[in-house]
């Protein structure tokens, strides 16, 4: 059985994700900070026929997210897909002008370093089987700064830049790295199935590799 992992799981897009991989045969692996939260939603989905399990980390605790992503494997078996998906905090999006050293680092940390910690765990595995999917969930200011938005449009051009380096590194290894930039709320963009169209995206990601970046839909169209 195929497994994905996706960090920064919740009843939103990371509940939609589970339930697509869910219907191909993935084992599901949940992982985010609540563990009461994730309980539930591994219960739920348990309850509608998948197998699916929550293990509680923060991205920005090195050692506990590599070892929520090592028992996924070891309990449902090697990662096939990881989907790095975690929602930053509001505190990261202060006006530029009021963005501290500090808070920049803890966005580098959430964003990028968590990344490399995440890819670092599951991609020895992958690499031996030459097959795996590492997706990237991304807002619009991965792709332009927005002034009001200071520490993620400092942080996740850095994640873009380490996964779009990834995706060129092991391109001739059977691995596909991506990233889909969604520009905003997802219930404010007005996509005729709402977040499973989100989800679809995301399996044809899996399914089809090809460039880097995939833009939900035009950055223009879309708010942070």
């Amino acid at each position: 059985m195929a497994t994905i992992a996706i960090v920064g799981a919740g009843p939103g897009l990371g509940a939609a994700v589970a339930r697509r991989f869910g219907r191909e045969g993935h084992a599901i692996a949940l992982i985010a900070r609540d563990a009461a939260k994730l309980d539930d939603l591994a219960a739920q989905l348990r309850s509608e026929g998948f197998e699916a399990r929550g293990y509680a980390a923060s991205v920005l605790d090195a050692d506990a997210l590599e070892n929520a992503l090592a028992s996924a494997a070891a309990d449902l078996g090697p990662i096939s897909v990881l989907q790095y998906s975690p929602l930053p905090s509001r505190t990261y999006l202060e006006p530029v002008l009021d963005l501290t050293p500090e808070l920049a680092i803890e966005a580098l940390r959430f964003s990028a370093i968590g990344l490399i910690h995440a890819v670092r765990a599951v991609l020895p595995a992958m690499r031996e089987a030459r097959a795996g999917s590492i997706i990237l969930i991304n807002g619009g200011t991965s792709v332009k700064a927005r002034a009001g938005f200071s520490g993620t449009s400092v942080a996740f051009p850095a994640e873009s830049a380490y996964g779009e380096m990834l995706h060129d590194a092991l391109a001739d290894e059977g691995i596909g790295v991506s990233q889909l930039v969604i520009p905003g709320a997802i219930p404010k963009l007005n996509l005729d199935n709402g977040i499973d169209d989100v989800a679809e995206r995301i399996w044809e990601l899996h399914t089809t590799p090809g460039d880097f970046r995939t833009m939900l839909i035009p950055l223009e169209d879309g708010r942070e």
